[in-house]
């Protein structure tokens, strides 16, 4: 049952034609057949394994849609997630360092949404301080001795990650200490430094007697180190979603061959265990996956992605390292929007007339104009489709007494509302709207 905050911003990001953050478990048509193998993988991850999928699906097949609601259903499960867009310029994936920044920047939990990296840290270092109660060795009205017996018990914990990343636990303790002292502005700059921002400011770092910034191999230690603090904070592991990794088809073929190996060993290092409580995804069109300059361009990596997509859809396997997500049809188009219809009903001030004039024959007619003016396509339309669904017709179904959709809408489609692949997509009306690439 969705709460009224949360139908509310549903409704509002489905009007805008973006996915909603929350809720999505709503609007899940079609992902069922990959609830069990999900729990049963994040439930493995939990208990000190971890995990690798790549998902593909073209353009309009919902691949954000399906790595949130996994991340979603994860934190559900208490683990954190982090969603990272890969970018040719902001975030490429060769650059380590950076992809380790933006996953902290968006590091959420069940309780924090995003930018959740501090609270954790708070969160370990009481419990260490628990812990270390708990055995009854040091009085809670003795501030001095609990911070030094709280600094050797964080000391024992990350021991395996200080013998490759000493300054992470270095900065950690400065942090405790700042914080003790109440020197916030210190410890503000450790967090980020911690976080991989970089510009932090030297007097900062000489306080932990740290040097430089994060870089592509301290990463990975910091990497270990966080995944660390999370399972002693209370949080099983960590969902990673690396998005629209076909984006490196378009960089330099020198800095493609260091993303490509760059993924190939993050399996392998999944693989054999260096980062347990860890699953990552990643999401990709068939033609990254298949064509010249993807994982085909590294044969190691192919040979890890390899799944056999030759028999019927019907028969795919979910636990394999790659899945493909089935395209929308009419039917699963109506479906969702139905739904749709149903969530905003519930929270309208008008919610008989709503139901009654947006009834599910209307709802599969728009569904079927929508896919016909983007040239037949019904997989890349529901974006299109609930923007229209919500904005034009619901919207206006609510505020007018006297609007009749059957009567008074009539379905328009503009090249600027399309993203560029919807008007690549779109039928033209006359040779003269095809545009040719000469």
């Amino acid at each position: 049952m969705l709460s009224p905050k949360k139908r509310t911003e549903m409704i509002d990001a489905l009007r805008r034609g973006t996915v909603p953050k929350d809720g999505l478990d709503a609007l899940a048509v079609g992902l069922e057949r990959y609830q069990d193998v999900f729990e049963e993988e994040l439930r493995t991850t939990a208990e000190g394994g971890s995990g690798f999928k790549a998902v593909r699906g073209d353009y309009g097949c919902g691949k954000t849609f399906f790595s949130r609601w996994l991340q979603q259903e994860a934190r559900a499960r208490n683990f954190a997630t982090s969603e990272v867009q890969i970018s040719e310029t902001e975030t490429p994936l060769h650059k380590l360092e950076t992809v380790y920044r933006r996953m902290l920047e968006r590091l959420g939990t069940s309780s924090v949404r995003s930018g959740g990296f501090r609270s954790i840290v708070d969160s370990w270092f009481y419990a260490l301080e628990e812990d270390v109660l708990g055995t009854g060795s040091v009085s809670p009205d003795d501030e001095a001795g609990l911070l030094a017996a709280t600094e050797e018990l964080m000391e024992k914990r990350l021991a395996p990650i200080s013998e490759r990343a000493p300054s992470f636990s270095a900065a950690l303790r400065a942090y405790r200490r700042c914080q003790a002292e109440g020197d916030n502005a210190t410890a503000d700059g450790l967090i980020a430094w911690l976080s991989g921002q970089p510009h932090v400011a030297a007097a900062i770092k000489r306080r932990a007697e740290i040097k430089g910034e994060v870089d592509h191999f301290a990463a990975l230690s910091f990497l270990q180190g966080l995944l660390l603090v999370l399972k002693d904070s209370g949080h099983p592991g960590l969902v990673l979603v690396l998005d629209e990794v076909e984006t490196l088809q378009r960089v330099r073929s020198d800095a493609r061959e260091k993303a490509l190996n760059a993924l190939r060993q993050l399996i392998d290092e999944l693989d054999v265990g260096r980062f347990p409580g860890l699953y990552v995804v990643i999401t990709g069109t068939p033609s990254f996956f298949d064509g010249p300059q993807g994982p085909q361009k590294l044969p190691p990596l192919a040979q890890r992605l390899h799944t056999d997509f030759d028999t019927n859809p019907k028969f795919d396997n979910p636990r394999a390292p790659q899945i493909r997500l089935k395209a929308f049809d009419i039917d699963l188009l109506t479906e969702v929007g139905v739904r749709v219809r149903d969530i905003y009903a519930v929270g309208s001030s008008a919610e008989e007339r709503v139901r009654q004039h947006v009834d599910d024959e209307l709802v599969r007619s728009l569904a079927q104009g929508v896919a016909g003016n983007l040239g037949g396509k019904t997989g890349i339309a529901p974006r299109v489709f609930l923007k229209k669904l919500v904005g034009d017709v619901l919207d206006r179904v609510e505020r007018f007494d006297d609007f009749d959709p059957r009567q008074d809408y009539k379905l328009t489609i503009q090249q600027s509302e399309l993203t560029l692949e919807e008007r690549n997509s779109m039928a033209a009306d006359s040779v003269d709207d095809i545009s040719l690439d000469l």
